[in-house]
């Protein structure tokens, strides 16, 4: 595939819909299943069933599950991209040299279609 095509945002964002569809199902799932051990719990006590009781006991249980594990997480993924990513040999700051290189370069064989070819590649592919 080439690199300057532009494909519709559910593919160039797959990953992420995939990631939104795993994360909705888990939380579905979490509070469903949170609701059948608090009908459970409550004919345990004799106690009756109220939905703002249970939506709390559920917030305050998800909020817990998202400080422990999911801010964690985001931190070490967001936070070694970012500190280990910025400078690294893959970034953009050395894509952006060798880009300035083989613009020279080709300025340099031949100045007028060195400017047409750079122009050209510019607008076919994002810089």
């Amino acid at each position: 595939m080439a690199r300057g095509r532009k494909d519709p945002a559910w593919k160039r964002y797959a990953y992420g819909w995939v990631t939104l569809g795993f994360f909705l199902i888990s939380l579905v799932g979490h509070w469903l299943f949170g609701w059948f051990a608090y009908v459970n719990e409550q004919a345990a006590l004799g106690a009756p069933i109220a939905v703002g009781d249970y939506a709390i006991q559920m917030l305050r249980d998800t909020l817990e599950n998202w400080q422990s594990e999911f801010l964690q997480l985001l931190w070490q993924v967001g936070g070694l991209a970012l500190l280990l990513y910025v400078g690294s040999p893959q970034s953009r700051e050395s894509a952006e040299r060798v880009e300035a290189k083989v613009d020279a370069l080709l300025r340099r064989v031949d100045r007028e279609t060195g400017e047409e070819l750079i122009a050209r590649l510019d607008r076919e592919y994002d810089r």
